[in-house]
């Protein structure tokens, strides 16, 4: 594969996250939901995630996003230290329902991190992911409860998920892992 090929685009994006949201409405308790973004893409769909959410509930559900850099099984072994971003977690989280959102599930290895770094803040009842795209390829036992599109890739393909407020445009492609220009995928 030469070319990165787009598989979603952004009304593709906008349709997808207003799915999940419904599912995500109807699945739980309306008093009972908090949205959490991981680090960055997935902060930034987590808060277009809690936008249709509160819009379908008509109250604003808790909102927070989640750095795992430190929470990382590679952090000793990666070649450059981990950009590190602050986590938002300004609300309790014990008896909530937490919906996790990624960009991207491969391995589960991000998942697993973010995780174990919301524990460190609480005891929520229930935790639950939302992702954009899952690759599959998982290395940990990590299922997703809801899911925007599944792709099935090669091990050498790249799954790159862009958004408007970091990279200007919203898109979710695939492509060769050296043509891949911000891969976006958990390690």
């Amino acid at each position: 594969m030469s070319e990165a090929k787009v598989v979603l685009d952004r009304d593709d994006m906008r349709r997808t996250l207003v799915r999940i949201a419904h599912e995500i409405v109807e699945k739980n308790p309306a008093q009972q939901i908090a949205i959490v973004g991981i680090h960055r893409r997935g902060a930034v769909l987590g808060a277009r995630l809690h936008a249709l959410v509160a819009e379908l509930l008509d109250r604003e559900p808790p909102l927070g996003d989640i750095d795992i850099a430190f929470y990382r099984d590679d952090v000793a072994t990666r070649p450059s230290a981990p950009v590190v971003h602050a986590s938002h977690l300004d609300f309790p989280l014990d008896g909530l329902t937490v919906v996790i959102v990624d960009d991207v599930l491969y391995t589960g290895r991000t998942v697993r991190s973010a995780i174990e770094a919301i524990f460190d803040y609480g005891r929520p009842a229930r935790v639950q992911l939302a992702v954009l795209a899952d690759r599959g390829h998982r290395e940990l036992p990590i299922r997703p409860d809801y899911v925007g599109k599944n792709l099935p890739t090669a091990r050498e393909e790249r799954v790159n998920v862009r958004v408007e407020e970091l990279d200007g445009v919203d898109e979710v492609t695939i492509s060769a892992a050296s043509t891949a220009t911000s891969e976006v995928t958990a390690p």
